[in-house]
């Protein structure tokens, strides 16, 4: 397969062995966002309709939707976010990813289809009232690649506004490039042909639709009366980005293993960018506020004033508060939450991004990652060799080891097919002086599932629990030999620095990972996750089998559940068969012999696919 060349991951090493090793990992573009496949049931695309928009109007994303605002937007194809940005200039920005308000391809057949993809288009303005001489302006903000993809030359990002008579003029356009600072544009709406009640304007990318590795990032929109070309002064004060993690190396981790050592767990330092879009000198007074969500006990509270220089970005820094409470349960879930404001004292300016809130989870899981993946991270396998990537965890104190949750990164076409094995290691050779590997545990003939999980997570529940000492241990996911050229799609948080816990081994050696994102593999520890539980294995997709197999003519489907639809594919990955069920017998005398993959839909879920034999 085919990817653009990643400038924000790696300067490529001299030496020719470590060319060798970097070219056996990679990271790849996300093919679906899994973040908008989880959310968009409890949104409604078709907002209701609104009175005309008036002047002045303002846009900067800091809503906590992950859709734009319906009061001001008509549309919903646009991802807002706090993550795909590079030093974004304000929380929150309008990311266009060639991925639908699904989260999912426009096209998943056509590699590289080059058309119109997502828009962003504002409610309707009364701009009835203005003429040529009141000077209206519209600008805006725009950075190419973020933190993912730079979209080719050859795409864009360009801006329309509505006429009068009817259509679309094109007002301006730019070709796709390599990261950026984010630029400002400023936009004369000057012409008599959109000053009319029902103006909008449209912001669309024309990109490769098959994937989301053509990455905009929008913010600070504007649009208003009596300015010039040269009004370019934001006058704001806001915060930028999220806050430095609560913990020192994990993003999440159970209660329990937390206080057993919690003074080397705690990041000393809690830190947070401001941003002072001023000309002149900003007097700010700023801080924070925490408590434990769960039982509403106070934690901390901090609170400092500083002046802040013209155009500056300054980090902000408090010493990290090491309160604790008492939980319910020694698996107890625990919530601290922060909330972190600043005022100005400038009434006019915008207020939406003077806060922001940070809650750090304590639950039955280890975690590097945020929850967010930016891109996906795979490897370049052999042909006569497993392909193993292993993710290194430490334990404080003895715990219990049940599961694991995957964030898979689709794949186009799905690679539901893609046979693999998790085993639990406590050594692998080569690292930290270990002479050998110590397979621990493994479970073998496991298959991706995609389907919109809790967290968007596919959680595997082990045959039996793994008792696991204090001390390190490595989670691994095994592609056996002869899988294809390259393997499973893992998410990658490059927001958060975790590589340096990653391993991989595909030239039968292991290797420090050169990339320093966070895989999201995550063991589960002890008993039940609450709210994304393990014993959610015990669902229709677990509860089904067939039989016989091998066979010649026909599998019986035997489920707790009514079979809805069943989709049969070849080694190939070739879908061969898609039927709705009518009895439990699926009649396979038709297919030649050989090895097919089986997955059912149920409760309107596709299940796991299962492997049989036609003879």
């Amino acid at each position: 397969m085919q990817y653009k060349s990643l400038l924000l991951l790696l300067v490529w090493p001299i030496i020719t062995g470590q060319n060798k090793l970097a070219a056996q990992e990679h990271l790849g573009p996300l093919k679906f966002n899994r973040t908008l496949t989880q959310f968009v049931p409890s949104h409604h695309p078709t907002p209701l309709k609104t009175t005309a928009l008036s002047l002045p109007f303002f846009e900067d994303f800091t809503d906590y939707s992950l859709y734009p605002n319906p009061s001001k937007w008509a549309d919903s194809n646009i991802y807002i976010n706090n993550t795909m940005a590079l030093n974004p200039i304000s929380r929150g920005v309008a990311t266009f990813d060639a991925l639908n308000r699904y989260g999912r391809p426009y096209d998943t057949v056509n590699k590289y289809n080059l058309l119109f993809a997502d828009s962003l288009t504002s409610r309707p303005f009364d701009l009835s009232i203005y003429g040529p001489q009141d000077s209206l302006y519209l600008s805006f903000f725009y950075q190419p690649q973020g933190l993912g993809f730079s979209p080719e030359t050859a795409d864009s990002l360009q801006l329309y506004f509505h006429k009068k008579q009817g259509g679309w003029a094109l007002q301006w356009s730019v070709p796709g490039s390599e990261v950026q600072a984010f630029q400002q544009v400023l936009i004369p709406v000057a012409d008599t042909n959109f000053l009319y009640n029902g103006f909008e304007f449209r912001f669309v990318n024309k990109a490769s639709i098959n994937t989301n590795d053509d990455i905009w990032n929008l913010d600070y929109i504007k649009l208003a009366a009596n300015r010039t070309l040269f009004d370019t002064a934001i006058r704001d004060i806001a915060y930028t980005t999220p806050p430095s993690n609560y913990l020192n190396d994990y993003s999440a981790m159970p209660y329990r293993q937390f206080l057993a050592n919690a003074a080397n767990e705690t990041n000393g330092t809690i830190k947070d960018s401001i941003w002072n879009h001023y000309s002149t000198n900003g007097t700010v007074n700023y801080g924070y506020f925490s408590k434990e969500l769960t039982t509403n006990t106070p934690l901390s509270t901090a609170n400092n004033t500083t002046n802040f220089s013209p155009y500056s970005k300054n980090e902000i820094n408090f010493s990290n508060f090491n309160n604790s409470i008492t939980p319910s349960s020694n698996s107890a879930k625990v919530v601290y939450q922060t909330s972190f404001y600043l005022s100005s004292g400038n009434p006019t300016e915008p207020k939406d991004n003077d806060s922001l809130v940070y809650e750090q989870i304590f639950d039955n899981y280890l975690a590097y990652d945020d929850g967010t993946a930016e891109k996906s991270y795979f490897l370049n396998l052999s042909p006569s060799l497993p392909g193993k990537i292993a993710v290194e965890y430490r334990l404080n104190i003895p715990d219990t080891l049940t599961g694991m949750a995957i964030y898979f990164g689709q794949q186009v076409p799905s690679a539901v097919n893609k046979e693999f094995s998790i085993a639990v290691f406590t050594a692998l050779a080569g690292i930290s002086g270990a002479a050998a590997d110590i397979n621990l545990y493994q479970q073998d003939q496991l298959y991706p599932l995609y389907t919109d999980e809790i967290n968007h997570f596919t959680y595997y529940k082990f045959d039996s629990p793994i008792p696991l000492p204090k001390g390190v241990f490595y989670l691994s996911v095994i592609q056996p030999a002869n899988s294809g050229s390259d393997s499973l799609y893992i998410g990658a948080d490059v927001n958060r620095i975790g590589g340096n816990h990653v391993y991989y081994n595909v030239l039968n050696s292991w290797n420090s990972s050169l990339f320093s994102a966070a895989l999201m593999m995550r063991p589960l520890l002890g008993g039940t996750i609450i709210g994304t539980s393990v014993a959610e294995q015990n669902s229709p997709d677990q509860l089904w089998s067939l039989y016989p197999n091998p066979t010649q003519k026909y599998l019986h489907i035997n489920s707790k559940y009514t079979c809805q639809a069943y989709k049969i594919w070849d080694i190939n990955n070739r879908e061969v068969v898609h039927s709705s069920c009518t009895t439990d017998k699926v009649n396979i005398q038709e297919l030649k012999p050989g090895t097919y993959l089986l997955s059912i839909r149920q409760n309107n879920t596709w299940s796991q696919a299962r492997k049989f034999i036609k003879q």
